[in-house]
């Protein structure tokens, strides 16, 4: 098995802003576009073929049609998971492409809480498909449903996460944070010595004092004030640090982590 395949879905990082679904979207049309497009044979998604191949794009389109017989959608999943496994690339980055439609209206149903990216939950989706692509059995009867399964999994995971930290974090955290208002924010940062390029409030002061207190560091404190308080998209500071965006997403979980273990023991003792 290819590694590329794993790594199919990931968006290119130097562009800002952007939904990791748009940006694999934007990947898979470029394969089906090009002077040489990458085609499938025509009887894998029609009784009767006009044509011996189609473009991969094409293939999708009559794969998501509701009138497609599940004989003929199940031999084109079939042969695309068998052309990732054996193949690797562009095979990869078109057996993630085709999930696209089902993730689409499976994240537009998805209960995602207020403070969860949308990019982060896209991101996540992604990521579980590609990962579940290399053990997937092709003789199996559907092969589809174990790749929108782990998608389904590792989104509801992400949620039930976020919301749980939360709860955590809701209340008392947000009712220290306000307290901090009287205190000034100017003199939290530089008693830190560190400047969190934003506008100055109680937000930045308790992350100006966690870097003091050595429970983030710098690096840790801009992640979280530039997509946190600056609204920055992931995709820039990713590009920025040359990590990918799942990556950046996890490190600043955890940071968050330690900051909120850090304020509710702070206001233990106070």
């Amino acid at each position: 098995m290819h590694h590329t395949v794993r790594s199919a879905h990931r968006p290119d990082t130097h562009t800002e802003g952007r939904s990791p679904l748009r940006m694999l979207e934007e990947s898979f049309l470029a394969l089906a576009s090009a002077p040489t497009p990458l085609t499938l044979p025509a009887y894998l998604v029609c009784e009767e073929p006009d044509s011996l191949v189609l473009p991969v794009d094409q293939v999708r389109t009559r794969l998501a049609h509701p009138a497609i017989t599940p004989a003929l959608r199940e031999r084109t999943w079939r042969e695309v998971v068998r052309r990732a496994q054996q193949l690797g690339e562009p095979w990869g980055t078109v057996a993630v492409a085709l999930t696209v439609p089902v993730l689409r209206r499976m994240l537009a149903r998805l209960p995602r809480p207020a403070h969860l990216e949308r990019a982060e939950v896209e991101q996540e989706a992604l990521a579980a498909v590609a990962s579940a692509l290399p053990t997937v059995d092709v003789s199996a009867a559907d092969v589809s449903r174990e790749l929108f399964s782990a998608a389904d999994r590792a989104v509801h995971r992400l949620v039930y996460a976020a919301r749980r930290q939360a709860d955590r974090e809701s209340g008392p955290v947000a009712a220290y944070l306000g307290r901090l208002t009287d205190h000034g924010a100017q003199t939290g940062q530089e008693a830190a010595g560190v400047s969190l390029d934003g506008e100055q409030g109680d937000e930045y002061a308790v992350l100006a004092r966690a870097v003091q207190a050595r429970v983030v560091n710098v690096t840790e404190a801009r992640l979280i004030a530039r997509t946190r308080l600056e609204g920055e998209p992931m995709q820039r500071l990713a590009s920025e640090r040359g990590v990918s965006v799942r990556q950046l997403y996890r490190h600043r979980a955890a940071a968050e982590q330690h900051l909120t273990a850090h304020l509710k023991h702070q206001m233990r003792e106070q």
